[in-house]
């Protein structure tokens, strides 16, 4: 089995109980896991100030581990950018680790994608994942299926209303060579105009977000599509974007709202929903910064990298 190095490079761990239940969680699946030293480290709502989360960092780097995993999101990544220790990641990668976590780790992956071309796993964090009442048993075997090498790919059901938008999907579409990348929305937005933001052109693009009402949704949309991102790309894959709260001021204006007038502003290129991928129990485990081949057969969507 694996040899697991979890760390808390954004906000501090709050449920101490749920991280030893989800380090059992992994134990009994046969992996062994090391927690960093600075695990539980607190610095206001950090795990540590920023030079403690930048050594465990370091550390996860020189661990040797098979996987490097995030305890949690939250915030805290954006302000290391500058001084992340992107060498070391990046041989750690090449070396055969898979650093792997979603939310706000989207900022390390594309950081260390646009500075050294270093591919990373967009996947489970342990609190999001393994502390819960349940496991859910899609995303294990996608874990699984990572770190025992036999990984090649990810399909998904698409929605009836994808097909009606993009007609010319019923009959069989394929992308092959594009590079995957993206993860949570806001992040992706924030590192526009900094040299943090892959440089992707005819990339496939993958986005999801949490807590973020509809219209926020739009404008961080709106900001991509104004500096450039998304018309350079060759397909947009909408994940999970949930917990929020529309109001009857909205009137009608909801996501699938956005996906229309998201659809409207890149006319002919694909726009798919339904990736499950964000803060939902069921996600797959996605490659970022490796090249993909994107096909769709009447609703199935499939990405293969193996």
């Amino acid at each position: 089995m694996a040899l697991i190095y979890v760390y808390s490079p954004s906000g501090a761990v709050r449920d101490r109980a749920g991280l030893r239940r989800a380090v059992r969680r992994l134990q009994s699946a046969g992996h062994e896991v090391v927690l960093d030293e600075a695990t539980l480290a607190r610095h206001q709502r950090f795990a540590g100030d920023d030079e403690t989360r930048l050594q465990a960092i370091a550390r996860a780097a020189a661990s040797g581990a098979d996987v490097a995993l995030t305890t949690r999101g939250g915030y805290g990544l954006t302000r290391l950018l500058p001084r992340l220790p992107y060498d070391a990641i990046d041989a750690a990668a090449r070396r055969g680790m898979a650093w792997m976590g979603l939310s706000d780790f989207t900022a390390l992956q594309l950081a260390a994608l646009a500075q050294r071309g270093t591919p990373t796993w967009a996947g489970p964090a342990l609190l999001e994942d393994w502390a819960g009442e349940t496991v859910d048993e899609i995303t294990m075997a996608c874990f699984d299926d990572l770190v025992h090498g036999v990984g090649e790919g990810a399909g998904w059901r698409l929605p009836p209303a994808d097909l009606r938008a993009h007609p010319d999907l019923q009959r069989g579409w394929r992308l092959e060579g594009a590079t995957l990348w993206g993860g949570n929305l806001s992040i992706v937005a924030n590192l526009v105009g900094t040299p943090y933001l892959p440089a992707v052109d005819g990339g496939v693009l993958f986005l999801e977000d949490v807590g973020e009402h509809p219209y926020r949704i739009e404008r961080l949309l709106t900001q991509l599509l104004l500096a450039g991102v998304l018309p350079r790309q060759r397909a947009v894959l909408l994940g999970a974007f949930n917990r929020y709260t529309l109001t009857p001021h909205d009137r009608g204006f909801r996501m699938q709202t956005v996906v229309q007038w998201l659809r409207a502003q890149l006319p002919g290129m694909p726009v798919l929903t339904g990736l499950p991928f964000g803060h939902v129990p069921t996600k797959v485990v996605l490659p970022v910064g490796r090249p993909v081949e994107l096909v769709v057969e009447g609703r199935e969507a499939v990405l293969f990298w193996g």
